[in-house]
């Protein structure tokens, strides 16, 4: 069997219970070394074949993939965050598939999780964004016509950007363009939950001079909306003059 496995967004306790078990009970593990914290592979057992695939290309890992199985072995392929996003799982499985090989996924703790809870933020405030939009700008990796940052920010919902700090004068561009005031908060979150966690909070207009002035280039999310500045209406769940399923309404006193 073979298991994609979220490892979570970098601290090695927020991985999940199944992932952390898979780990210790894996014969072979294949991580993706640039981006997953190595501490994870503290759980696996003695004698775990390890292969760090930062330096593999894809048909080096299906070659991995084959001759754990050939032996009978466990394999877990060890993605950074959730393996949905951004995560490349979709061509190894097509690979699989191909093969006759037998593979689970297990879900994990996105870094775009673990960036809110760096900055105590929620990103669905009654009143301001009920939407959370996940991208990433276009860069050596091309993003679909219909997907352009600018596109997306006419929306005005909140914004969570991957794999783009290093390009981070063309996002200040596409997102005043699309309708952010340059006084839309913003902020820059490099390594969330990892030791050495930076959260960088400013504005839309800020951006470049943000990323100047961090160094951050890579291993970042950068956060935008309105969610970041404060708080939106009462939520309606906790209400108490609002009745659903669960509770009769009152009327204030």
């Amino acid at each position: 069997m073979i298991y994609f496995v979220g490892a979570g967004p970098g601290a090695p306790d927020l991985i999940t219970l199944r992932g952390r078990e898979l780990l210790g009970r894996a014969d072979q593990i294949i991580y993706a070394g640039s981006l997953v914290n190595p501490a994870l592979l503290a759980y696996a057992k003695e004698g775990c074949a390890i292969y760090n695939s930062a330096s593999m290309t894809l048909e080096e890992v299906m070659e991995r993939f084959a001759a754990a199985e050939d032996k009978g072995w466990m394999t877990v392929r060890l993605h950074t965050g959730d393996p949905s996003l951004y995560g490349a799982i979709r061509e190894q499985m097509e690979r699989l598939d191909e093969r006759g090989f037998d593979y689970q996924v297990v879900p994990g703790v996105s870094s775009f999780c673990g960036a809110a809870a760096a900055l105590k933020a929620e990103y669905t405030l009654p009143g301001l964004s009920q939407t959370l939009i996940i991208t990433r700008a276009a860069g050596r990796t091309e993003v679909p016509e219909k997907e352009d940052l600018a596109l997306l920010a006419s929306h005005g919902s909140s914004l969570a950007i991957f794999l783009s700090a290093a390009l981070m004068g063309e996002l200040r561009e596409k997102l005043l363009a699309g309708g952010y005031g340059a006084d839309t908060p913003a902020a820059i979150v490099y390594k969330a939950t990892w030791p050495d966690e930076r959260v960088i909070r400013g504005t839309v207009g800020d951006l470049c001079r943000m990323r100047e002035e961090s160094g951050i280039t890579k291993t970042a999310l950068v956060l935008v909306g309105a969610f970041l500045a404060g708080s939106g209406a009462r939520s309606r769940l906790y209400d108490g003059a609002f009745t659903h399923e669960f509770r009769q309404g009152r009327e204030a006193p």
